[in-house]
């Protein structure tokens, strides 16, 4: 198998080979990497109680980049090659500045319940993405379950706001289209390199631009440091930005863009239960009714040839 087939064939629904073991392991590492997503907007609220949104998104990128720059020293790991940097910017872009960025802009205003729609919408956009990036066409019956939960998941979150429309949404959906793209972009090249190494050397790339952004937020944003800002700001960088995406694109890279991104549809429920146990939250009692039709969607996507 060439290099280029190694982007494009995801059979079935991008399980190859050892579909047993393979299909496990990365069903457990991008479920893993979901979990760790999913305290993001938790963390990302609590953050704002110490920084602006501006130094706070900086700043959380210069620390996963100090990390992952420390990983990648020890590991003496060369530079890529020239023909995967253009998808490391996307990944950059989409993952490590732009959801980040948009999705603290927005919940300067908006809960995290219904900030929690944009991953409610995020496996069904990645999985589009996918199929147009790959050429990979799920069949029908993926697309009705995928559609299917990203409808509940959008009704449960939308109803936990009371059905309002929020002025952040903007920022909110144009998050969900950047973050969708690095997802997309991440997991081709996850193939190709460790998924470790993808986000590390994006983040490593958006170095000098965290770092110039960090230093001009801090100049001019207030700073009020707590306990709970701190621990906000190490797991954004440590949990999420650089554990969270490692597990992810490793998982991604086993099972496919498409699978994989429908895990994601159990995020948000996750996300409202942290958002009651850290934040004081008010958590609907449809929730758990909720919960339970996801996973059937999520039971019926993975189970698609």
């Amino acid at each position: 198998m060439t290099a280029q087939n190694s982007a494009t064939r995801l059979s079935p629904i991008a399980v190859q080979g050892r579909a047993g073991s393979r299909g496990n392991s990365g069903t457990a590492l991008a479920a893993l990497g979901v979990v760790a997503f999913s305290l993001t907007f938790p963390a990302t609220a609590w953050g704002l109680e110490s920084f602006g949104p501006w130094s706070l998104v900086s700043l959380r990128s210069v620390l996963a980049a100090l990390i992952a720059g420390g990983f990648l020293l020890a590991g003496r790991v060369p530079l890529p090659a020239r023909e995967h940097w253009a998808g490391l910017a996307v990944v950059a872009g989409g993952v490590v500045i732009g959801f980040p960025l948009l999705t603290t802009l927005a919940l300067r205003t908006s809960t995290t319940s219904h900030a929690a729609v944009v991953v409610g919408l995020l496996p069904l956009t990645t999985a589009a993405l996918a199929a147009l990036r790959t050429g990979v066409r799920p069949p029908r019956r993926f697309w009705a379950a995928a559609v299917a939960g990203a409808v509940v998941v959008l009704g449960f979150t939308l109803a936990q706001s009371g059905g309002a429309v929020s002025g952040g949404d903007g920022f909110l959906f144009a998050a969900l289209l950047v973050c969708a793209a690095g997802y997309t972009e991440g997991g081709r090249l996850a193939r190709r390199l460790p998924g470790w190494q993808v986000i590390g050397w994006a983040l490593v790339l958006c170095l000098p631009l965290s770092a110039a952004g960090s230093a001009l937020g801090l100049a001019y944003e207030p700073v009020h440091l707590t306990g709970h800002g701190l621990a906000g700001l190490v797991w954004a960088a440590a949990g999420s930005t650089f554990l969270g995406l490692y597990v992810w694109y490793r998982g991604m890279a086993e099972i496919g863009p498409a699978r994989a991104s429908q895990l994601q549809l159990a995020q948000p429920l996750l996300t409202l239960v942290w958002s009651v146990a850290l934040l004081g939250e008010r958590l609907s009692p449809a929730a758990p009714l909720a919960a339970c039709a996801v996973l059937v969607c999520i039971a019926v996507t993975q189970r698609v040839n």
